[in-house]
């Protein structure tokens, strides 16, 4: 049970400070009220000065707003990591991307949950611009190393239960997802040699295996502009070079750090057999290509950024 209700919010930022002004100003309206944020910006260092003049020192609604950054770039997971270390041995912690408006009673539906003592990490509906879920959370699947989104595509009136999504909730969105400290103090932190893409997904496998539970709320729908740092677009044969490397090594990657020797054989071939149907039906021979390179550099064990990566490229 959690004895102290404080909540730090943790979103990291990569040069797209209207984003994170916008979604400051959604936790400004969050009914929850005992919380402050930790904005952890990857884009440099004329990114953070531009982002240090607009964003406040506390929130409208008197939260407490801290700006850090680590000009290295370590990637979604590293910034993540940083915001917690920043402030540590608090009752949960928010992972936020930047692009999101969460609904108003967002987070004290998902702290309702974890007061409850029903779960150790929550999530709830991710919906798209349209009104449409992007997901609901997501089912891994060893034996082809690829994730579906739990409710995907349907309208969000149209949520499924919690029960019902929770008989297949493999891991939590990392688009919103509240983590309990007991979460992170038994789990361990988010994998940062991941970089980009799957985090989510090793992080909640991993405290599956250790025994933490896993929920879901419907009350704490988050809206999302999907891809506004790093490119990426529902159109596998549309998005950019590093969101399908990465998505497709890291999932090769999770399949290494989290299942036994025979199955990481059976998924890699898998995962292979499973790139060629779906960028081969749909003829994106250049995306194919990507994400080719990204499953062999997850058979290879190649972690981190990419060696290709060149800031400009995070947004082609």
């Amino acid at each position: 049970m959690i004895r102290t209700k404080h909540i730090v919010v943790c979103v990291v930022s990569f040069r797209n400070p209207d984003d994170v002004v916008n979604c400051l100003a959604a936790l400004a309206r969050q009914t929850f009220r005992d919380f402050e944020v930790v904005v952890c910006e990857n884009g440099g260092s004329e990114a953070y000065a531009k982002l240090a003049t607009i964003v406040p020192d506390q929130l409208e609604s008197g939260q407490r707003v801290t700006l850090i950054a680590d000009h290295s770039n370590p990637g979604y997971a590293g910034g993540i990591n940083r915001c917690m270390a920043a402030r540590q041995g608090y009752a949960a912690y928010w992972i936020l991307n930047p692009d999101t408006v969460p609904k108003p009673t967002a987070l004290a539906a998902m702290m309702m949950v974890l007061e409850s003592g029903a779960g150790d990490a929550v999530g709830g509906p991710i919906v798209l611009p349209t009104g449409i879920l992007q997901t609901c959370g997501g089912k891994w699947r060893n034996w082809i190393a690829y994730s579906t989104a739990i409710a995907k595509g349907v309208p969000l009136a149209d949520c499924p239960p919690p029960e019902a999504v929770e008989r297949s909730l493999s891991f939590i969105s990392g688009a919103s997802l509240l983590a309990s400290r007991h979460f992170i103090e038994t789990a361990g932190p988010m994998r940062e040699d991941y970089f980009l893409y799957g985090e989510e997904v090793e992080w909640c496998l991993r405290a599956a295996a250790k025994g933490l539970r896993l929920r879901f709320c419907m009350d704490a729908a988050v809206l999302h502009y999907q891809g506004t740092t790093t490119g990426s677009s529902e159109d596998i044969s549309q998005q950019g070079r590093l969101p399908i490397f990465c998505d497709e090594r890291n999932r090769i990657l999770t399949l290494r750090d989290t299942a036994p020797p025979l199955m990481v054989v059976i998924g890699v071939v898998g995962a292979l057999l499973l790139i060629g149907w779906r960028y081969g039906r749909r003829l994106a021979w250049r995306s194919m290509g990507n994400a080719l390179a990204g499953w062999w550099d997850g058979v290879c064990n190649r972690r981190g950024k990419p060696g290709w990566l060149s800031p400009a490229a995070l947004k082609a």
